[in-house]
């Protein structure tokens, strides 16, 4: 049986194996563990390994996890639907959102985040293949939401976040990727303050990574298909 320090491993060796085909520097690529349904016994073992970002979906489920880990000092990244009677939750625990694409979202995170806590990052999460069953911001409404979330206190603009119609086609995923890329490097141009493309999953990290991203989210690839909740 692959352990799971052995799979973490393995999709690191992914990233660094991708970013040097695509004349990219490994260490510009963060991974972050979706741990969301896992236990906290599975993310201790990441950790352990040297894992220290982990994503998760479900509020309560993160809370119970941060709580029984705080020892451990990690960074909690919150990737799910984030609906507007769990922002207290989130502005208050977690460090990162990626999945912001609504002002009033942003709004009531920002009014929400403790004053004693860094500002939280967020990225917004575009809808970049235009799917009606996907949460995001549109790619042509996206640089005017980003404008005003740059200027609300305890919030920390740092990029963009999409997840692409499913594909297997290598090509067709890049194509879906540079297009968020693509929207990014046009609002940096508008000089809107972006660092990070929160972009690439277990089945389609290397073509994210030929893209740009900063980010990939990965989960199965590390801690086996997902368990129900």
């Amino acid at each position: 049986m692959i352990t799971l320090t052995a799979k973490l491993q393995a999709v690191r060796a992914r990233i660094a194996r991708a970013a040097r085909q695509y004349g990219r520097d490994p260490g510009n690529v963060v991974l972050l563990a979706v741990s969301k349904t896992w236990s906290s016994a599975c993310v201790r073992e990441a950790a352990a390994a040297g894992q220290r970002a982990f994503g998760e979906s479900y509020l309560q489920e993160g809370l119970a996890k941060m709580a029984e880990l705080a020892a451990l000092n990690l960074d909690w990244h919150f990737i799910g639907a984030l609906q507007a009677n769990k922002t207290r939750g989130v502005a208050e625990n977690f460090d990162w959102v990626h999945s912001l694409d609504r002002l009033h979202v942003a709004e009531r995170l920002s009014a929400q985040r403790p004053p004693s806590r860094r500002p939280l990052s967020v990225c917004l999460q575009v809808n970049i293949s235009g799917e009606a069953s996907k949460a995001g911001v549109s790619p042509a409404d996206a640089p005017a939401l980003a404008r005003v979330v740059a200027g609300l206190p305890g919030l920390r603009l740092r990029g963009l976040m999409c997840v692409p119609a499913p594909s297997d086609d290598f090509l067709e995923q890049r194509h879906s990727f540079r297009r968020l890329r693509e929207l990014a490097e046009q609002m940096q141009a508008d000089g809107l303050p972006l660092d990070t493309l929160s972009m690439g999953m277990s089945h389609d990290l290397e073509a994210a990574i030929a893209e740009g991203a900063t980010l990939v989210r990965v989960g199965s690839a590390i801690f086996g298909e997902r368990q129900k909740v």
